[in-house]
């Protein structure tokens, strides 16, 4: 069973950045999802997919999948590139920069 190590992105519905500077080990999935016939709920029988643990930094991620003997793989965070914008920018005429 293998680990994936990685940053979350923010999400869609806010506009900080919190929560997404903490690093998640999460594990990937050993079976199949099911639909239940009577309720239609989804279900597995794979206990490990549900657990997904927050660390400080890559480091303590990587130290503890170590140090516990689990397979892993890092996903690297993609990079965030901010243009410097003045408020003037919004009503400028003429082509977007």
């Amino acid at each position: 069973m293998k680990a994936r190590i990685y940053q979350p992105a923010k999400t869609a519905m806010q506009s900080g950045r919190a929560g997404s500077k903490l690093w998640r080990l999460e594990y990937d999935a050993e079976q199949a999802r099911e639909i239940d016939p009577l309720m239609g709920w989804t279900s597995s029988a794979d206990m490990p997919q549900q657990v997904s643990l927050s660390f400080e930094s890559r480091d303590h991620a990587v130290a503890f999948a170590g140090k516990h003997g689990i397979p892993y793989y890092v996903e690297e965070p993609q990079r965030r590139t901010v243009r410097p914008k003045s408020y003037a920018d919004n009503f400028r005429s003429g082509p977007a920069r």
